[in-house]
Formats: C-alpha cells, structure tokens, sequence
C-alpha cells in the first residue's frame, strides 16, 4: 500500500468518525433539549397539593391530577399484569418449541402488530369492549394497552431466550431433565434478566399511549370509582389540557407531562441497570 492510499483512507476514516460522531451529538441533543423544556415548563406548577388534590371545575385556578396518577397506575398495572405473562409465555413458545408455518404466522403477526399505530388498537378495543359493554372503563383502557405490550414482549423474550447458548439446553437434556423442565427450569431464568428488562421497557412504551386511552377509558375529573367505569389518565389528561382555551391548564399539562417523563425515564433507567452485567 502506498502512502498516497493510506493517507487517502486516514483522511475518509476521520471525515466518517466525525460525522458518526455528529449525528450522535445532534440525536442526544435533541433528547437533552426535549427534555429540558419539559423541565423548564413543567417544574414551576409541580407541588405536593398538584400532586395529591383533584382537578378543581372548570374556569377555576389550582386543582390536581391525583386522579390521573391513580388511573395511570391501575390501567398500565393491569396491562402489565395481563400483558407481560402472555407475551412471555409466547416467546418461549416461539423460541423453545415453534417451528413450522404456524411458528412463522405467529411471528410474522407480532411484527405487524408492533407497526400498528395505537389508534387503531383503541378502536379495535372500542368495538370488542366498550361497545358491548355500552360504556367507557378503565378494563377495557387495560385491555388496548395489553394488545399493544403482548407483541412487543413476545418479540424480546424470544429473543433473549435465543441468546442462552445451545450447551446449557443440551447438558440439562443429558442429565434426563424433561424438556419442559429444562425450559421452564434452566433456559427462562437464564435469560429471566433480558426477559423482565424487555417487559419493563414494553411497560413504559404504553404508559404514554394516549389514542387507544380516549377511545377506552376516556376520562374523568372525579376520583377514581372502579374498574368499570370511565377513568383519568397522564396522558388523556395532559392531551385534554393541552388543547383548553385556559393558561393554568396548560401550565398543568406541562406538569403532568413532567411527572409522565420522570416515569418513563425511572423504568428505562432500572431496565437498562437491571440487564446491565453484574
């Protein structure tokens, strides 16, 4: 090689490592900036009594979004709790035990239904709940969150379950270990750090889901009053703040969308430090 080619490259690597590093700067700038007006937006209306009190009539300065952080919890939660054990379960599945045409359809129907957009899981779930039930519930805002989560988490867990080597399944099997059990026993609390860190971040990808939520749960300014009745959501509520004639409820919203952020961002964080090695 020349010094003429290998200058020539060094110059081409330099020009590339640059630019990769530019549009690095420019993706974290722009989180940074995002997040960063949220902050300065958001912090000023943030307290203890925004916290913990209802949202005031309508016209009236002050009030809370309790309500919201109380439905936002029970409507993920129960996503969570229906949602994650089905997409496992179907990950395992797909990785220990799926083959053949039936394997690849059930594949191929997770990959489109990560694709889906949200408002059409809310109308799917409008039709299949919340018109037979002739009202809006905070089942039936659980039930479109789940859709969404069971395609996203069948996905990862199959494959961090691919991940665990072949010799770990094969020294189990020698040792006589039923199939199932070696599954069940050996391979799913191997890979039982990725499979929760994808479930966690599944989980903070739907709780700021706002378009299946208006067709579900729809929303309430009152306290919470069970499970099938309308309910109040961070995001429903900052949505319906955000587009009000009133200046308090905006700056409300930017404070509901604060405390949103610092949710997700507290789930993304543990997720990431949970899969991160010991």
């Amino acid at each position: 090689m020349n010094d003429a080619v290998y200058a020539r490259r060094r110059k081409v690597n330099a020009l590339m490592f640059a630019l990769t590093a530019a549009c690095a700067a420019v993706s974290a700038g722009s989180l940074l900036m995002i997040l960063g007006y949220i902050v300065w937006k958001g912090a000023s209306s943030v307290s203890w009594a925004f916290l913990v009190n209802l949202p005031k009539p309508v016209g009236e300065q002050g009030g809370g979004i309790v309500n919201a952080i109380v439905g936002s919890a029970k409507v993920v939660g129960l996503a969570g709790l229906v949602g994650a054990p089905v997409g496992v379960l179907g990950g395992v599945y797909l990785s220990e035990y799926g083959r053949g045409k039936y394997a690849f359809a059930v594949r191929y129907a997770a990959d489109v239904m990560n694709g889906v957009p949200s408002i059409v899981v809310g109308l799917f779930a409008y039709a299949l709940i919340v018109h037979p039930m002739k009202r809006f519930s905070a089942l039936a805002g659980s039930a479109a969150l789940a859709f969404i989560m069971i395609p996203t988490v069948l996905r990862s867990t199959e494959e961090f379950l691919r991940l665990v080597p072949g010799t770990i399944r094969e020294a189990a099997l020698a040792l006589g270990v039923p199939r199932w059990k070696v599954t069940a026993f050996v391979v799913v609390p191997t890979a039982g750090r990725g499979i929760l860190t994808g479930a966690l971040l599944a989980l903070a990808r739907v709780s700021g889901e706002t378009a299946p939520l208006v067709f579900t749960a729809f929303g309430n300014r009152f306290a919470d009053n069970g499970w099938l009745n309308p309910i109040a959501t961070l995001p429903h509520t900052i949505y319906t703040y955000a587009i009000s004639p009133y200046e308090d409820w905006h700056n409300q919203a930017w404070a509901a969308a604060l405390i949103l952020m610092f949710f997700v961002l507290s789930v993304n964080l543990a997720a990431r430090l949970w899969l991160k090695p010991s």
